[in-house]
C-alpha cells in the first residue's frame, strides 16, 4: 500500500487542503487486485484508493473527476490495428 501512497504522491494527484469547520471529511478504502504471471503464480497486488459514491456531492464535495490515462502500450495497439485495418483516424 505505500508503494501505491508514494505513486499518487510522486504524481500530484492531490493537494492537501484544510478542512473547513462545518465540512465532513469523505471517506475512503483501499481495494486490491491481485496480478498473476503468465505461470499462474502471484506478481503482485495492485492497491487503489477509492472514495464512497454515496458521501459526495457534486460541486459541493468536488470540482474536478479524475480520469485513468490509457497505458502506452494500448496506444500503441489500437495504432497498430487501425493502420491493419486501413481506418482514418482523427
Amino acid at each position: 500500500m505505500q508503494d501505491e501512497i508514494d505513486a499518487l504522491e510522486r504524481n500530484g494527484t492531490w493537494t492537501l487542503e484544510e478542512l473547513p469547520p462545518v465540512k465532513k471529511a469523505i471517506n475512503c478504502k483501499w481495494v486490491y487486485k491481485v496480478k498473476y504471471q503468465s505461470d499462474g503464480t502471484m506478481e503482485q497486488l495492485k492497491g487503489r484508493l477509492v472514495v464512497y459514491e454515496n458521501q459526495k456531492i457534486t460541486e459541493l464535495d468536488f470540482n474536478e473527476t479524475f480520469a485513468p490515462v490509457a497505458k502506452i502500450v494500448m496506444v500503441c495497439t489500437f495504432l497498430a490495428i487501425a493502420i491493419a485495418r486501413k481506418w482514418e483516424l482523427h
